[in-house]
C-alpha cells in the first residue's frame, strides 16, 4: 500500500477519532495524533480535504438551519422509499392475480 494512502488513511481516522471523542478537528491535533506534519497536512490537498470535510461537517451537525435541512432530506428520501415499496407491491399483487387466473 501506497505511504500516501497510508497518511490519508491514518488522517481520516484521527479525524474521525478527533469528531467521536467531541474534541477540536485542528490541523494541529490531526498532526500530533496522525504523526505527519503540519506542512504535509497543509500541502497535500487530499489530506487538508480530509481535515477540512471533518470540520465542516462538525461545524453542520451544530447549526438549526443545517438539522432542518438534513431533516428535509430524510424526509424526501423516505418519501421517495415508501414510493417505491407501494409500487412494488401493487406489482407484486398484479403477479398474484394473473398467477391465480391463469392456473
Amino acid at each position: 500500500m501506497p505511504a500516501d494512502h497510508d497518511q490519508t488513511t491514518h488522517a481520516e481516522a484521527v479525524c474521525a477519532e478527533l469528531a467521536a471523542t467531541g474534541q477540536p478537528i485542528t490541523f494541529t491535533a490531526v498532526a500530533v495524533l496522525a504523526r505527519i506534519s503540519r506542512t504535509t497536512l497543509y500541502r497535500r490537498a487530499d489530506l487538508r480535504a480530509v481535515i477540512d470535510d471533518h470540520r465542516t461537517r462538525g461545524q453542520d451537525a451544530t447549526t438549526l438551519t443545517s438539522l432542518t435541512v438534513q431533516i428535509d432530506q430524510m424526509r424526501r428520501s423516505l418519501e421517495a422509499v415508501a414510493a417505491k415499496v407501494r409500487r412494488h407491491e401493487e406489482t407484486i399483487r398484479r403477479l398474484e392475480r394473473a398467477r391465480q387466473t391463469g392456473q
